[in-house]
């Protein structure tokens, strides 16, 4: 079991660079296997360096070789894993916003924290709306017939408990392939354009860039490495989870000057 874990809640848009750019979209990293967007590990791992103190990253990160030095990359005493989606909020035309989850991305997150958690089989489990009223989420509409209701605490075992997630009032688990294509139809997205003097578009200045939306749910994990765990790893482990309180809020990824990024952090309890 992987008892350490971080919550993001993020505060603004969040974009982190893909490995290809397709005509005009600036794309996001995206999972090879299921396609849905993600935080790599290095992106986190590079924003909690820069905010630790001299003294401590080394020990907990590892060191940085330049160009003319003579040393070995040596590994740091704390492993984090990459940040996983868990609740993503869609636009409804009969809701407002409803947050959307899969029972693939529930049960990662409940492998990871030891949870048993039952979902219906056939139906779309929701919570906070009336089931015996149709859902229009984006142009999916799902009729009453499909909806099933989820207790107070059938979907406080599906949430992470927490004051940053006391806003989620509306929520529903869709089908994998549902979720996946919502999702896509959910990222947030801005058109990009540069113009010359003359205050014309310039030729191939215009693209579309993508990011995860704002009030999206997500996680990492983390933990200390083998060869830390008989010696420095308990010091290592509380001077992160130090660093963790102490960061409440980070930016990540890329944009800062268009203040992209923000996220609210907690750790899991």
């Amino acid at each position: 079991m992987i008892e350490n874990l971080v919550y993001f809640y993020l505060l603004a848009p969040l974009h982190t660079g893909g490995t290809t750019q397709e005509g005009n979209l600036l794309g996001i990293a995206r999972e090879s296997h299921t396609n849905l967007p993600y935080i790599p590990s290095s992106t986190i791992r590079g924003r909690l360096r820069a905010s630790s103190d001299d003294s401590q990253r080394f020990r907990l990160f590892g060191n940085e070789i330049s160009t003319d030095s003579s040393e070995q990359l040596t590994q740091g005493d704390i492993w984090i894993g990459d940040g996983s989606l868990l609740w993503l909020p869609i636009p409804s035309l009969s809701h407002g916003v409803i947050w959307v989850s899969s029972p693939l991305l529930l049960q990662r997150w409940a492998r990871l924290t030891q949870q048993s958690i039952t979902l219906p089989s056939e139906k779309y489990a929701c919570f906070g709306m009336d089931a015996k009223k149709p859902v229009y989420l984006k142009d999916a509409i799902i009729k009453p017939s499909e909806l099933t209701a989820l207790s107070q605490d059938q979907f406080k075992a599906l949430m992470p408990q927490s004051a940053h997630t006391a806003t989620v009032k509306r929520a529903i688990v869709l089908p994998d392939q549902h979720c996946a294509t919502l999702i896509q139809m959910g990222l947030w997205r801005q058109v990009k354009i540069k113009l010359d003097e003359y205050k014309t578009v310039k030729d191939g200045s215009f693209r579309y860039e993508e990011a995860i939306p704002p009030d999206t749910i997500m996680y990492f994990p983390w933990g200390t490495t083998t060869q830390a765990k008989h010696g420095t790893g308990s010091q290592s482990a509380a001077d992160f989870t130090t660093l963790l309180n102490q960061a409440d809020i980070l930016q990540i990824g890329g944009q800062e000057s268009l203040g992209r990024g923000f996220v609210q952090t907690w750790l899991a309890h």
